[in-house]
């Protein structure tokens, strides 16, 4: 049992909603703005917040929204969870520990990775991950959001589980069916914006500030008035899936849209409590970030420079967009400043392509160099991927990278960045080369799902794409993007599963092409559509021609190899 209480300096009084009878909450005299009630919240209950006589609204800190977003919270019992005390969350600095640092990381939507969209049917295909050579899952947001299918990223409770997909019950059952077959579990978080329904909070308090202009309208309020609580409320649900839920990290979505201007900055203060928590837990926690600012500071331990965010790693975009835009010849766009063989070897040996020359895309220069001899970070502080929700989700029909590009050419990407000196990271259904799209979808209301509808289809179209957009809010649209079990290992499906798991036995297996120094790794252009990356014995070579140069790999033995397209060999003399 715990009571209820709730920070809410905003309005005047504050009532509590629970069983269908209102009860009087008082101010907390020790914490101002918080009211508390004397009435406990029993497993189950359904139960909600009344500000100066308008709702119930949903517990900020919802852990379950049975009824959607509008509806009242459910109480979860505390034994569901790993509950302890917490340390108090330091400022300093500590030794680097691997982590999922390195690991292999696969990105999954949970309402489309299985036909029943759930966190237990994700659990019957967990086997299979392990076959592969899978180390950790990354689920796609899981907090609660408008309507019933979406991408997640509009989420508006941090704290909780949306119901479509189970509950913080079958969350804790997931984290401990991955652990007991060697699998990590990876969270994806999302603290720079809440959506537009269901989104209550500004109600209780100052939440949001208009310091900071973002995509999503005023930002999340991190360096105003009020914000410590803000920022305590969002480490709250970060300790919440890590502590109590036993994830082994988080993804940490569009870090650079974060508006905070503090001296602290709260990325700093997230990672020096995430080492609290890993004191505490006796347990290895890991933090990866997306940021588009192409900055090393952002992987360098809280403490080493005043800019210094603490992350343990970050999606390396640039990765992805030499890679899609050389295999693809796709230079449109962001892709602008890619798709040349001495772009893609840049990218394979020192991360950032923009790394403080100037990007025609963004009209300025863009990022820092990354220096390889840094004590701070390394090539596993870097997560790699040629697909992911974002780059394949917001092309207009959702088309997977063989659908444009060809399979021949997906799978000699995908040997430079799974046997890369980085993090690799696949997603869902990409191992055999899947026949089902990954479309944008939602299922928002009324006011709002029409605009979204028309907003889309005005995009792409002034883009040029004279195909249709799906409808995001029609339910074919997100049926579309479940996978299809049943094909995997059938034809040039199999052929592609069987080429994955090629590589990462080869990675598993051979230390020299997990080493994340990236000194160890040599890349050489042969022509303009075909180069070679070596590490240690092995080499990778990779073309997006119809077929490789005659006579690469003569001298050496060929352990792998997919037709037409690119060979892994290794030199016999070195390897007996």
């Amino acid at each position: 049992m715990r009571r209820a209480e709730v920070w809410a300096p905003s309005p005047s009084v504050v009532e509590l909603e629970l069983r269908g009878v209102r009860h009087s909450m008082t101010g907390d005299p020790e914490r101002p703005g918080w009211w508390v009630s004397d009435m406990p919240l029993q497993p189950d209950d359904r139960y909600g917040f009344v500000l100066d006589g308008e709702g119930p609204f949903p517990d900020p800190r919802s852990m379950s929204q049975p009824d959607g977003v509008h509806g009242l919270s459910r109480a979860v019992g505390t034994d569901t969870f790993r509950r302890s005390p917490g340390p108090e969350c330091s400022r300093g600095t500590s030794e680097r520990i691997e982590g999922l640092r390195g690991k292999v990381l696969y990105e999954l939507h949970v309402g489309t990775f299985t036909e029943g969209g759930t966190l237990d049917s994700a659990i019957d295909r967990l086997d299979e991950l392990v076959d592969l050579g899978v180390e950790a899952v990354e689920l796609m947001p899981l907090n609660a959001f408008a309507g019933e299918r979406g991408w997640g990223y509009d989420g508006v409770a941090p704290w909780s589980v949306h119901a479509a997909y189970g509950d913080q019950e079958a969350l804790v059952r997931f984290v401990d069916a991955a652990h007991e077959r060697g699998l990590g579990v990876l969270i994806d978080v999302v603290h720079n914006h809440l959506g537009p329904e269901g989104n209550y909070l500004s109600r209780y308090g100052p939440y949001f500030t208009d310091k900071h202009a973002t995509p999503w309208g005023d930002a999340v309020n991190l360096d105003d008035e009020g914000a410590q609580h803000v920022r305590d409320f969002f480490i709250g649900s970060a300790r919440h899936f890590l502590v109590d839920a036993g994830a082994d990290g988080l993804r940490l979505d569009a870090v650079h849209a974060l508006g905070d201007d503090s001296e602290y900055h709260f990325l700093a203060e997230l990672s020096d409590c995430v080492q609290a928590w890993e004191r505490e837990t006796g347990r290895v926690l890991t933090l990866f970030a997306e940021s588009d600012l192409n900055l090393p500071a952002m992987v360098s331990p809280v403490g080493t420079s005043p800019e210094a965010c603490g992350m343990d790693g970050q999606w390396a975009d640039d990765v992805h967009h030499a890679l899609h835009a050389f295999f693809s010849r796709e230079t449109q766009g962001y892709y602008v400043d890619f798709g040349t063989p001495e772009v893609l070897a840049k990218s394979l040996t020192r991360v950032f392509v923009h790394d403080g020359e100037h990007s025609t895309f963004r009209g300025q220069p863009w990022g820092a160099p990354v220096v390889p001899e840094s004590p701070h970070y390394d090539g596993h502080s870097f997560v790699t991927f040629l697909q992911n929700h974002d780059q394949v989700g917001n092309r207009a029909v959702g088309d997977r990278f063989h659908m444009h590009a060809g399979p021949g050419e997906q799978a000699a990407g995908a040997a430079l960045y799974l046997l890369g000196a980085y993090t690799p990271m696949l997603f869902m259904g990409e191992e055999w080369a899947a026949s089902t799209p990954f479309p944008y979808f939602s299922h928002l209301g009324p006011e709002l799902g029409p605009h979204v509808t028309e907003g889309r289809a005005r995009e792409f179209a002034a883009m040029g794409w004279d195909t249709p957009t799906p409808d995001p809010q029609a339910e074919a649209t997100f049926l579309s993007a479940k996978l299809d079990w049943a094909e995997r290992t059938a034809g040039e499906h199999g052929r592609m599963l069987e080429w994955y798991r090629t590589l990462l036995r080869l990675r598993r297996d051979h230390p020299e092409l997990r080493d994340p120094d990236l000194h160890t790794v040599e890349v050489e252009i042969l022509d303009d559509d075909t180069l070679a990356m070596r590490r240690g014995p092995f080499t990778v070579y990779a073309t997006r021609s119809a077929a490789l140069p005659a006579g690469l790999g003569d001298d050496a033995d060929v352990v792998a190899s997919y037709p037409g397209t690119c060979l892994i060999v290794t030199a016999s003399q070195q390897c007996q």
